[in-house]
């Protein structure tokens, strides 16, 4: 009897407290991120910069906030951008060349000749100018952009003959990322074939194209070694491309603030140093292999040089004054990228 009288009493006392005293809050959902991946999944950037980026949101959000790299893209190159902005994937990055049009005009500030030769100093270059005066542009709206960065310096590589004079390009064909290597290319008189990265071994070993203008990785980590003879290289790059590194801006604004603090954290600058180490060191490893392969690497003439500069400057011009019409003073900026990586244009 006393024990029934005791456990009326207990279950009377629960009744009776405020519901706020029983019920605890339920811990935060897990949130598991989608990232659309088109690069080959052992292409050194995946596998050195965009992996360790993963494993450091799960260390920084301690676990609550996870990405899963999908298996397949969910669209070619060109698409990542909206595909992320209207929620088709959750993260995704390309290059904005690859956009069609101007969409992307003022982030050609880091697509031009003579930027640099070392891919960590550029991106964080880059991602700096951004920060401060690109980013006002709005150009990717619709989307939370965690970075922007470079590859290292871009390179002209041919089968039928080596490019050391501006009259060695007239009439080649060269498959070209668009915006300013393609722009560059024409008016030196090559014929820009624009192509994502995905295609250029079979445009080259069908002799769509005699050449491609590309870094020195892409020439091992698209299985290029054989169909390119020559290469020619310039200080500070013949060219350049921008990519982008994004995120859903809805997914975004619905992670907890210290998830985005966290993941701000190991993103921006900080992602800008990690993937342009990853790309310093694959160029490193790709220049090895293509001497084994048998590929000359030469830099260009004194007189090619010239035309580069010559052509490059006229296209800067051009770009100066369309980025002034997006409030983007397009000189200063590039004056801040050059000054930052160290590049003394050629006299």
């Amino acid at each position: 009897m006393p024990s029934r009288v005791r456990r009326r009493a207990l279950l009377g006392t629960v009744a009776a407290m405020p519901l706020f005293a029983i019920v605890r809050p339920a811990a935060a959902q897990a949130v598991t991120l989608s990232f659309s991946s088109w690069l080959p999944p052992r292409h050194p950037i995946v596998e050195n910069a965009y992996r360790p980026w993963m494993e450091q949101v799960r260390q920084a959000t301690e676990g609550r906030v996870t990405v899963r790299l999908l298996a397949q893209p969910l669209g070619g190159p060109p698409a990542h951008f909206d595909l992320v902005r209207d929620g088709v994937a959750d993260l995704g990055y390309s290059l904005h060349s690859f956009v069609p049009g101007d969409r992307f005009l003022v982030q050609r500030a880091a697509e031009f000749s003579f930027l640099g030769d070392d891919a960590e100093a550029l991106s964080v270059a880059y991602w700096r100018a951004f920060e401060k005066t690109l980013r006002k542009a709005d150009e990717h709206r619709g989307a939370h952009v965690l970075g922007v960065y470079n590859h290292g310096p871009g390179n002209i590589h041919t089968r039928p003959r080596q490019v050391m004079q501006p009259g060695d390009l007239a009439g080649l064909r060269f498959r070209v990322p668009g915006g300013h290597a393609s722009d560059l290319i024409q008016a030196l008189g090559g014929v820009p074939v624009q192509a994502p990265a995905g295609q250029i071994f079979e445009m080259l070993s069908r002799g769509v194209v005699d050449g491609v203008t590309i870094t020195y990785e892409a020439i091992t980590s698209f299985r290029l070694t054989e169909h390119v003879r020559f290469t020619t290289t310039m200080p500070g790059g013949i060219y350049n491309t921008s990519w982008f590194f994004v995120m859903n801006q809805a997914k975004w604004d619905a992670l907890a603030p210290r998830d985005r603090e966290a993941i701000s954290a190991v993103s921006g600058e900080a992602f800008a140093r990690l993937v342009g180490k990853a790309w310093n060191a694959a160029d490193r490893v790709a220049i090895e292999q293509m001497r084994a392969a048998g590929i000359t690497i030469a830099q260009g003439g004194e007189a090619l040089v010239r035309a580069v500069k010559q052509a490059s400057e006229a296209l800067e011009a051009r770009w100066i004054e369309a980025a002034r019409g997006r409030g983007v003073d397009g000189a200063r900026v590039l004056a801040e990228i050059r000054a930052a990586t160290g590049v003394r244009l050629p006299a």
